[in-house]
């Protein structure tokens, strides 16, 4: 038997010593070329200083696909994340030449990211928002073997708010694991899944709300477009909800209109709280003298607005969101030429609320107050916005201030506590303070009221919803009748 001559090393005189040397070198010049290409993006993408924020303060000092970046990690990961292949064609890399030196199609891909964090193979441009390849959901539960039954369902505990955008291939398996997820941490509330992502507010135990925050981050679908700031908190806890819901439906807040029609990822600019207070502030101060150039617009339901609102502000009077395409189309000449401030509760409403709204290409600009009031009041408890903040759950309102704007239904006296009508064809939201609740004014209107006492002398046991003098009264979508001179002046 021959025994086999050993190979000779790799060395510099080596065919595959020279392509060793060459593929070094190939990656070195891609490398320069992509930190270059990085580095012109980001600096494309810089506020002048004398711009940095629209009502003058110094904080934003980046601004891409309508985002605003204060610090310089936030907009190198953003241009990592949504833009590589951008940076890969201005560096003069593609995953095919990637691929052409030899290297897998994921690794190129990888190449063309700054940042070094692997971009999905097959995401064009980056410019749309999420990527076209979404990961595999994985369902994990969370070890929840050291923590005491007790801990775990503990009535002292929060009320968490949160969504997601992103794009979900399998939204009845994200649904079927939500569901588990939540059982098996003792939540309660509601989830919404759709194809364009994730909608929800759960309560339960500290413990609880602490691992399922943990458990949602780790989640490769909603990795690095997740973090921890999206989930606003408030007491509260199981007990806040009847029951846990989770679904699949079309849109995770439902406006009514088609999510490839009018998508998130056409939403208007987002301003911090900061940057959002000091545009009110700027807006009422300029409103004051008549001069405004601004519509500061509350994107809730009227029975939200009612109790609590930011000073100035204009609220439609709808009764669900799925109206509001149609209140601005009713009304878009309060929005012609103007600068757009947005808000609602949690900030979900105002993604598809401000891409509707700019769809029709009447105002000069669309802002939206990122993170909602939650986020705003955690910072400003005591800034521009007044009275409660309405919450969709058994304790109706949370609150931040002693101001209370609204008054009884039957004796005008300050209230802001809502009960349900008791009147079982109805069942609308009612405030009525304590003294008219003990002289049995416990309905939303007379209609009602009446209605209730037939009801309870019948006892028939069947119940079907009727309308009753508030929804008769009330338009399904409102036209304003405001004159240009009062909506300037940010009057009520």
């Amino acid at each position: 038997m021959v025994p086999c001559e050993a190979a000779p090393p790799p060395g510099a005189g080596s065919p595959r010593g020279s392509a060793a040397a060459e593929a070094v070198a190939g990656r070195k010049q891609r490398a320069f070329a992509r930190r270059k290409a990085f580095s012109l993006f980001v600096k494309a993408k810089e506020v002048p200083a004398a711009g940095r924020c629209p009502a003058g303060g110094e904080g934003v000092r980046w601004r891409c696909c309508r985002q605003a970046f204060e610090e310089l990690p936030g907009i190198h990961r953003h241009v990592a994340l949504q833009h590589a292949g951008d940076i890969g064609r201005q560096a003069g890399l593609t995953t095919d030449a990637g691929q052409q030196a030899g290297l897998p199609a994921k690794q190129a891909a990888a190449e063309a990211s700054p940042s070094g964090c692997p971009v999905p193979v097959g995401d064009a441009d980056g410019l749309n928002g999420r990527s076209c390849s979404t990961p595999e959901i994985t369902c994990t539960l969370p070890d929840t073997s050291c923590v005491s039954y007790d801990d775990l369902t503990s009535k002292v505990g929060e009320v968490l708010l949160y969504y997601c955008y992103c794009e979900v291939k399998d939204p009845e398996k994200l649904c079927a694991w939500q569901k588990a997820l939540c059982q098996h941490l003792h939540l309660t509330g509601k989830v919404r899944v759709a194809s364009e992502g994730i909608n929800g507010t759960v309560g339960g135990s500290k413990v609880a709300t602490s691992l399922y925050i943990e458990v949602m981050l780790s989640q490769p679908l909603f990795k690095d477009i997740l973090c921890q700031e999206d989930f606003k908190s408030s007491a509260g806890g199981a007990h806040c909800f009847p029951d846990l819901r989770v679904g699949v439906f079309k849109e995770i807040v439902p406006m009514g209109i088609d999510p490839k029609i009018v998508s998130y990822k056409e939403t208007g600019i987002h301003l911090s709280p900061q940057e959002f207070h000091r545009e009110v502030e700027q807006y009422l101060s300029q409103a004051s003298q008549g001069q405004s150039d601004t519509v500061l617009l509350d994107c809730r339901n009227f029975y939200e607005s009612k109790i609590g609102h930011f000073q100035g502000c204009l609220a439609p009077d709808i009764r669900k969101f799925s109206y509001f395409p149609s209140y601005v189309d009713e009304n878009l000449e309060l929005f012609k030429d103007k600068r757009v401030l947005m808000y609602c509760t949690g900030g979900i409403r105002c993604e598809r609320g401000s891409a509707y709204l700019r769809s029709k290409a009447v105002c000069r600009e669309v802002y939206q107050l990122k993170g909602g009031i939650h986020k705003y009041l955690e910072e400003f408890p005591d800034g521009f916005y007044r009275g409660k903040l309405f919450v969709f759950d058994d304790r109706y309102a949370i609150c931040s201030n002693e101001d209370i704007i609204s008054a009884c239904r039957y004796c005008g006296t300050l209230w802001d506590q809502y009960k349900l009508c008791s009147s079982q064809h109805c069942r609308q939201l009612v405030l009525t303070c304590p003294s008219c609740h003990n002289k049995g004014l416990t309905a939303c209107c007379p209609v009602c009221q009446e209605k209730e006492l037939k009801v309870t002398s019948r006892a028939s046991g069947q119940t079907l919803k009727e309308e009753c003098e508030c929804t008769r009264r009330r338009p399904r979508v409102p036209i304003e009748r405001v004159s240009r001179r009062m909506l300037d002046a940010g009057k009520d």
